[in-house]
């Protein structure tokens, strides 16, 4: 099996570049100049050169030096070390250090980008085979998704695609909540609509109980009817899903853990640590020793397991029985009061509190055309799917941190127009299949196998696609690290916006100019390339026309 081709990133290389500098130095051992990282970015003007560091300031304070006057002193290192690419350096108050390149380096990426296809670009073992379980949407079986569970659906598939991109071993699970007094409460509510009764106070509503109820054959019991009714609702659930392209390795029952030992097993060891005591008849974890904001009930006073009790457990079988290395909960705002208790039971079990990541989600209002379905007070999933599609459901849950409430445009979504992020995009893929179809009846570009030479793509246009291009490998590390998949998005505009520009100022097929169209062509592929990559890690579609 040949290797995989290697590049370094340019912010990469000049960082370490940076740091030889200042090993060379040695300034204050205390500093530990060898651990020191240089951050290297692209300023956000572009005449402030290519790429540009702080380093100056960051250490001046440190070593009692003049940030101004230690940036040129850096300057001059640099200078000596015969920086590959680099054509000047530059200090400007009140300590930055800024380099401009040429565009030899953009010549090699692109090699790069072409030797590695979609197989290999921005894939990285950062994850080292680290294994992390990803839980999300994790709904109760009580009712069909709606559309916020479809938000962070797109949310945490993504977030798997990246993490398994960068080497992680990962498992995408949903948490069936298939027993307690919801399933009871939906059995009850089942009953009463099919016995022409008012539903219980705390029950659910909509068409959907109403056709169940329509079809219910079994006894009058409540449980049994409940638990009939969520075996199906989850059955609509996965198939809901998989029309949104959203596959979990794991369906784990809290029936299994409240059932199987788990709870008793996890009751017995906060006992041993002496975290459990009673009250008033109910069972409690003295978790605000922990740093929990109160202790939390686990056994009501009549016998019934809590939520918290159930995730608390559930939470132990992940990292002490199935030995997950780190755990990602992706939570609705309203269990955001989950995130200590969670944190202080893991902490009791003897686990880094840090392994447990739990990223919280905001709400979403839906604007423009009213959905044509509404089931009890809620937007279906399912109903959006129809009426937008499952590429713009995917893509606008990403299109900015889950944290931050978001407003959706329907009418924008739907749309066909440049407006469309989703239709912006995807408008860039089919333009280049568009290029590489018409490509094939010039018979020279593709009959002839003499080297091609990148130099000639020297247009601004063409330098910053390739400058857009060059920033991948780094934003999909970062989106990863970060738990941000929305930077792919980010970074997926971006790209399409340059390659919009691209095509309206450079004409890729010109049979007067065949060695630039060759060239051309190369970098319409790269493009391709990365374009396939981030789309696919959004789970976005890539259509061949439009």
């Amino acid at each position: 099996m040949n290797n995989p081709p290697q590049f370094t990133p340019m912010n990469k290389y000049l960082s370490g570049e940076i740091r030889k500098v200042l090993i060379s130095l040695k300034l204050d051992e205390s500093l530990k100049v060898d651990e020191v990282q240089p951050k290297v970015e692209v300023p956000a003007a572009e005449s402030h050169g290519d790429y540009s560091t702080n380093i100056a300031m960051v250490l001046s304070r440190k070593i009692n030096k003049n940030p101004l006057e230690f940036a040129e002193e850096l300057k001059m290192l640099l200078l000596q070390s015969d920086l590959k690419y680099v054509n000047t350096i530059e200090v400007v108050k009140p300590g930055f250090i800024n380099f401009y390149l040429n565009t030899d380096w953009l010549y090699e990426l692109c090699e790069y980008v072409l030797a590695s296809g979609t197989k290999n670009v921005a894939k990285k073992d950062i994850g080292k085979n680290t294994k992390i379980q990803i839980e999300f949407v994790s709904a109760n079986p009580t009712g069909p998704l709606h559309v916020g569970n479809g938000w962070w659906a797109a949310y945490g598939d993504s977030l798997a695609r990246l993490l398994k991109r960068c080497g992680y071993n990962v498992v995408k699970e949903y948490y069936v909540n298939d027993t307690g007094g919801q399933i009871r409460v939906l059995g009850e509510s089942i009953l009463a609509a099919k016995n022409n009764l008012e539903a219980p106070e705390n029950g659910y509503r909509g068409d959907y109980i109403d056709e169940l109820a329509k079809d219910y054959r079994g006894p009058e019991d409540i449980y049994s009817a409940g638990k009939w009714a969520a075996e199906l609702i989850l059955e609509n659930i996965k198939l809901t899903l998989l029309k949104m392209n959203v596959e979990f390795d794991s369906w784990y029952s809290q029936n299994y853990i409240e059932q199987g030992g788990a709870t008793a097993e996890t009751l017995e060891e906060l006992s041993k640590l002496g975290l459990i005591y009673e009250s008033d008849g109910a069972t409690y974890l003295a978790s605000e020793k922990l740093g929990d904001s109160r202790d939390r009930v686990l056994i009501k006073s009549n016998g019934d397991i809590t939520y918290t009790f159930g995730d608390i457990a559930y939470h132990r079988d992940k990292f002490l029985k199935r030995k997950f290395d780190k755990v990602i909960d992706v939570f609705g705002a309203d269990h955001h009061g989950q995130v200590a208790t969670l944190k202080a039971a893991v902490k009791a079990f003897g686990i880094d509190e840090t392994n447990l990541e739990i990223q919280i989600g905001q709400m979403i209002s839906l604007v423009g055309a009213k959905m044509s379905k509404r089931s009890g007070n809620f937007v279906k999933l399912e109903d959006f799917l129809n009426e937008v599609g499952v590429d713009a459901t995917r893509l606008m849950p990403l299109m900015n941190s889950i944290d931050q409430a978001t407003v959706l445009d329907i009418d924008l979504v739907k749309s066909t127009s440049m407006e469309n992020p989703v239709y912006y995009m995807q408008y860039a893929y089919a333009r280049i299949c568009s290029i590489e179809k018409r490509a094939k009846l010039l018979k020279d570009v593709i009959s002839c196998n003499d080297e091609i030479n990148l130099h000639l793509l020297s247009n601004y246009r063409e330098i910053s696609l390739l400058k857009v291009i060059s920033e991948f490998e780094d934003v999909v590390l970062d989106a990863a690290d970060s738990r941000k998949p929305h930077k792919i998005t980010a970074w997926t505009k971006q790209l399409a916006s340059s390659f919009h520009s691209f095509y309206h100022d450079c004409k890729v097929l010109d049979e007067s100019e065949i060695e630039l169209t060759r060239a051309r062509l190369s970098l319409v592929k790269a493009t391709k390339i990365t374009l396939a990559v981030s789309l696919e890690i959004l789970g976005v579609t890539l259509p061949e026309h439009m």
